[in-house]
Parts: structure tokens; sequence; C-alpha cells
């Protein structure tokens, strides 16, 4: 059968409490329609699962991107719900790729990472070998805990937790300066952090 394409819905048609994503197929075990991406030209991008968040599912994100550990009674308490559908639920959004992982947020200051250091860098080339080449090599450097390829006047973007500017000293010698293809390195010390969010609240609204 050849896969359907996905057409936008009339503002008349959209029901505000549902949230419509299209997932890949090896990510979802939960055939709800089976379609196809178009691009702006009609040509099939590839085939995906439609996949519907409700009111509920979104609750459920909330509370476990404030708690990971919270448990399906406790969510179900807070939601009127029984805790073998938020069980239920809970897998599903595990399954399709909305919930990737359950981790502890350090506190890096008291473990000794006071300072953090965003770093900018330009590469000579944006070549496919030369970004291919970066960034193999970037997510071996020990001391990096972000790197995201990004647009504008700079080409990626390293966040890294430091206790001195002597300990930056090092991983800009041993590590950053070492990196293939690179034109130039800046470096931004954060004075004070203003907030830090795993995920923004209002997505849940």
């Amino acid at each position: 059968m050849a896969p359907m394409a996905l057409s936008a819905p009339s503002p008349g048609q959209m029901d505000a409490n549902r949230i419509e994503i299209a997932l890949p197929v090896n990510l979802c075990p939960i055939h709800r329609s089976d379609c196809g991406i178009l691009s702006t030209g009609g040509k099939i991008l590839h085939r995906s699962l439609s996949f519907s968040l409700d009111g509920v599912d979104l609750r459920i994100l909330r509370i476990l991107s404030a708690d990971g550990r919270a448990s399906d009674v406790s969510i179900g308490e807070r939601i009127h719900l029984s805790s073998s559908a938020v069980a239920r639920r809970r897998k599903i959004l595990e399954d399709i790729g909305i919930i990737q992982s359950y981790h502890a947020q350090m506190n890096m200051a008291a473990l000794g990472f006071s300072g953090v250091v965003m770093v900018m860098i330009e590469l000579r080339s944006q070549a496919e070998n030369v970004l291919n080449e970066f960034e193999q090599e970037v997510i071996k450097c020990p001391s990096m805990s972000y790197c995201g390829f990004v647009s504008g006047d700079t080409d990626f973007i390293i966040m890294i937790h430091v206790n001195s500017f002597n300990e930056y000293d090092k991983i800009y010698r041993q590590e950053l300066s070492i990196l293939p293809h690179i034109a130039r390195i800046r470096s931004s010390f954060v004075m004070r952090e203003v907030a830090r969010r795993s995920n923004p609240p209002g997505m849940f609204d």
C-alpha cells in the first residue's frame, strides 16, 4: 500500500488539547496511522507513524521532567488516573522515544566545577568531510559536556565545566587546540547562572 500524505488540518478541525507528531516507523511499535511526510515539492521523505499526545500525556511528561523518579502510583494520584494506566502511557512514551532516558542531574558547583565556559569554534571549511572529522574528534574530548553545530558566524558551540582558569588553560592546550580543521577558538566564561531548565515548562501547556 502506498503511504498516505499528511494534510494540515484546518483551524476548526484542530484539537487544542492534542499534539500530533510524526515518528519514524522503526521507533514506534504502535501503528496509529501509516503515513508519509511530504516535502514542499510533494516528494515523500520517509514513512512514519502519526501519534497523538493528549492532555494526560503532557501532564505525565510535566511530572517526570521535574522528578524522573516519580512512581506510576504517585503520578496517578496527582492526575487522577490508575497506576496501570500511567504505566501503559509511560511505556508508550518510552517506546516511541519521547522519553529517552532517566538520569540524575548533578550539582556541578558542589562537585568543584564552579566555572562554565562557552567555547565558539570556527572551522577552516564547512565541507562535509571537514565537519565529519571535527565531530568525530570533538566527542572524544573528556571535558566537553555539550557540543552543537550552529548557524551564524561560528560553526560549533561547546560547553565545558571547569574549577579554575588554570584548568581551562590545560583543557584548551590538551583538548581543544588539537582538534582538526580549526580556524579560530573564542571562549566566554559564564559570570552568573540565571536559570537552568532541562525542559521549558511552557512546552507542556
